[in-house]
């Protein structure tokens, strides 16, 4: 393998690199809008909705991607009420759909991370708070969200990498990704280990882009931690 194959290889794979990164950043944000509806369900006191919320992570959390991204494309398909807008403006297009069914996913495991670190938030620090006279918005934006959300990164982030390598699933029903690319890239070449390399090497520098935003993002969440010996820092606590 020469430089001239590695750069032309890496000029068919970069072009689609956008593509990958929309299915990314749509799937995680919109997986995050559910997970946080998801949470909300999951945490209240009706049994209806803390049921049904139970249920949707259960299944999401217990079958593979793979088979949920077929049903949602294939399977939904099949059914004309899907087929009607505003329905069928989204599993109309292989793009939306791809988005869909990552986000549906991802939702199920950051619902399971952003209850954790509501339940790790001190109750201490609560009553504290509503002693004070603090209550509402002022309380969650002021006290719980931050601790929620500094306890909930390091699991956070990991499920965001789990996801950007999701993306790669997406190729199975047709959107031109750079694993379909480096695929076809590959077969024709005869290459095909040399050029799934060099994909998984583009997924690599992503990752690690995204890892150390998200440290920078617990960085500045906790910047009382920074100096402190491990030994004196609050260990994390995530409950699934």
């Amino acid at each position: 393998m020469d430089l001239n194959f590695i750069l032309d290889t890496y000029q068919q794979i970069l072009p689609v690199l956008p593509t990958t990164m929309m299915l990314f950043v749509l799937s995680v944000v919109i997986g995050a809008v559910f997970a946080l509806l998801l949470v909300w369900m999951r945490m209240s006191e009706n049994r209806l909705l803390s049921g049904v919320a139970k249920g949707y992570i259960f299944i999401f959390r217990g079958t593979p991607l793979l088979i949920q991204m077929f049903l949602v494309f294939y399977g939904l398909a099949q059914f004309q009420f899907f087929h009607l807008p505003p329905m069928w403006w989204v599993l109309g297009s292989r793009f939306s759909t791809a988005v869909l069914a990552l986000a549906l996913c991802t939702a199920a495991y950051q619902a399971e991370i952003f209850r954790g670190g509501l339940l790790a938030v001190p109750a201490k620090e609560i009553e504290a708070a509503r002693s004070i006279g603090m209550s509402g918005f002022k309380l969650l934006y002021r006290i719980i969200a931050p601790i929620a959300l500094r306890q909930a990164l390091p699991a956070y982030s990991t499920e965001v990498v789990l996801t950007l390598k999701s993306t790669a699933l997406a190729g199975l029903i047709g959107i031109v990704e750079m694993t379909g690319v480096a695929q076809k890239i590959g077969r024709r070449s005869l290459e095909d280990v040399p050029v799934l390399a060099l994909a998984g090497l583009v997924y690599l520098v992503v990752s690690f882009i995204v890892i150390q935003l998200l440290g920078l993002a617990e960085r500045k969440l906790s910047p009382h931690l920074r100096f402190m010996p491990p030994s004196a820092q609050t260990p994390r606590t995530i409950v699934g």
